[in-house]
C-alpha cells in the first residue's frame, strides 16, 4: 500500500491510477545500478534482494526499487509527480531524487531535493530539465557557508570593477575545471581525501581575508601582483572549491545517467548564478559602507575578514582532525 500510494502522479490535476508491479529490497551498498531505463530493467530481474524480511529492516538500512504501472488512456506530454511519505530520517530534506523521462522525443532528466512534497513537473522540454539543475546549483553555493564566505572575501579585496573581475574570473575557471574532473573520478578515492579538500577550502578563506585587509597594512601591496597573478592564485584556489561542487554533484549523477553533461553544465552555470548573486550582494553592501567615509570602510574589512578568519580556523581545526583521523 505504501508502494502503491505513497508516489503520487498527476496529468491535469488528477490523478492517474496505479498498480504495482514488482518491488525488490536490498541491504545497502548491495543493489544494482539504477541510473538507467536499462538498469532499472535489470535491477527488477535481479534476487540480491534481503531474505531475512519477516525479522523487520530499519528503514534507513535498505534500498527498496519499485515498479509502479500508470495507466492512462490518453497520450502524456506533461505530468507531475510527488510523494506523502515521509519516514522522518535524518537529512531526509536532502534527499537527491532524479526523475529520468523516457519519452518518444529523447530522454530528459529533473532534479528535485527532499522528499517530493511539492511536485515536481515533468515536461519533454530540454529547458525545464535544465532548470532543475541550475536551481540545484544555485542552491548548493547558496547553502554552502564556506563557499560563501570565500566569495565575500573575494568582493572585499577587491572593490573597484576591473580587479574585482579578474579575481572572480580565475575562480571560475578554476572551479569549473575540477568540478568536471572530479565528478568524473579523476581524483583520489582515499577516506582522507574529501576532509583534505574541504581544510584547503578554509585555509583558502583565511588567504583571501588576509588578501583583503593587506592593502590597509602594507601600501601598494596590491599594485605588487599583476593581473595574471591574480587570476592564476584564485585559479588554483577555485581548483580547491571545485571538488568540494563536485563532491555534492556525485550524490546526485552517477556518470551512466543520461544526458550527463547537459546536467553537468546546468549545475556548472547554477554555480556561477549563485556566485554573482553573492557578488552583487556583498559589494552593493560594502560600497553602501564606504559611502559613510574611509575609515569606517576600513574598520569593516577588519571586521569582516576578521569574522570570516575566526570561522575558518575552526574549520581547519576540526576538518584537519578528519584527515588525520582518516590516513
Amino acid at each position: 500500500m505504501l508502494a502503491q500510494h505513497g508516489l503520487n502522479l498527476t496529468v491535469d490535476e488528477e490523478s492517474v491510477k496505479v498498480k504495482v508491479e514488482h518491488i525488490r529490497i536490498y541491504k545497502n551498498g548491495t543493489q544494482p545500478d539504477f541510473a538507467t531505463l536499462d538498469d532499472a530493467q535489470r535491477a527488477f530481474q535481479s534476487t540480491q534482494a534481503f531474505n531475512t524480511l519477516e525479522q523487520g529492516v530499519y528503514v534507513g538500512d535498505a534500498t527498496v526499487d519499485v515498479l509502479l504501472n500508470y495507466n492512462s488512456e490518453d497520450a502524456i506530454y506533461q505530468y507531475a509527480l510527488s510523494s506523502n511519505l515521509n519516514p522522518g530520517l535524518p537529512d531526509q530534506d536532502e534527499a537527491a531524487n532524479l526523475v529520468l523521462d523516457y519519452s518518444p522525443s529523447g530522454i530528459q532528466v529533473f532534479r528535485a531535493r527532499g522528499l517530493l512534497d511539492k511536485p515536481i513537473v515533468v515536461t519533454r522540454s530540454v529547458f525545464d530539465a535544465v532548470i532543475t539543475f541550475i536551481n540545484e546549483g544555485v542552491k548548493h553555493i547558496l547553502d554552502g557557508l564556506d563557499h560563501i564566505l570565500f566569495v565575500i572575501c573575494l568582493v572585499l579585496g577587491a572593490m573597484h570593477l576591473r580587479p574585482l573581475l579578474w579575481r572572480v574570473t580565475g575562480f571560475t575557471v578554476g572551479h569549473s575545471i575540477t568540478l568536471s574532473i572530479g565528478f568524473f573520478g579523476f581524483v583520489p578515492t582515499a577516506a582522507w581525501f574529501v576532509p583534505a579538500v574541504e581544510t584547503g577550502i578554509a585555509l583558502s578563506i583565511i588567504y583571501v581575508a588576509i588578501v583583503a585587509v593587506a592593502a590597509d597594512l602594507k601600501p601598494g601591496f596590491q599594485q605588487e601582483k599583476s593581473e595574471w597573478t591574480v587570476v592564476a592564485i584564485t585559479g588554483l584556489i577555485g581548483l580547491l572549491h571545485g571538488l568540494g561542487f563536485s563532491f555534492v554533484l556525485q550524490h546526485i549523477l552517477q556518470m551512466t545517467s543520461p544526458n550527463i553533461w547537459q546536467s553537468l553544465l546546468a549545475f556548472n552555470l547554477g554555480v556561477e548564478i549563485g556566485q554573482l548573486l553573492i557578488v552583487i550582494v556583498a559589494w552593493t553592501v560594502f560600497y553602501l559602507i564606504s559611502l559613510l567615509g574611509i575609515r569606517v570602510a576600513k574598520i569593516n574589512r577588519y571586521f569582516v575578514a576578521s569574522a570570516c578568519i575566526l570561522i575558518s580556523l575552526y574549520w581547519v581545526i576540526e576538518r584537519g582532525n578528519s584527515v588525520l583521523a582518516n590516513i
